[in-house]
């Protein structure tokens, strides 16, 4: 039986100790259609928040270390060729985001 991530706000984290996750990368797939400058991401506390910034960097950001394996059986992935090429590529959306949220 999975265990429920609490206390655990890396996205990496999560898959590598499979713990249990309910898909959100579909927010993903929001922020980059909706096209706006700001968007503003309002939960109540413990809602997983610093949870989905992690899924956006790990998404976004481009590193040396190859984290498309966390997204292959996620809905993003399977969302086509459109949302798949945005992986790792738009530095300048996951710096508004990261900028906005600290």
């Amino acid at each position: 039986m999975k265990r429920m991530p609490i206390g655990v706000d890396d996205f990496k984290a999560v898959h590598e100790r499979d713990l249990y996750y309910i898909d959100k990368s579909m927010l993903i797939k929001d922020i980059l259609d909706d096209g706006a400058e700001v968007n503003l991401i309002a939960r109540p506390r413990r809602f997983g928040k610093t949870l989905n910034l992690s899924m956006l960097r790990y998404f976004f950001e481009k590193t040396e270390e190859d984290h498309a394996a966390l997204f292959q059986d996620m809905e993003i992935w399977q969302q086509g060729e459109r949302y798949q090429e945005e992986y790792g590529g738009s530095l300048e959306l996951l710096s508004r985001l990261l900028h906005a949220y600290h």
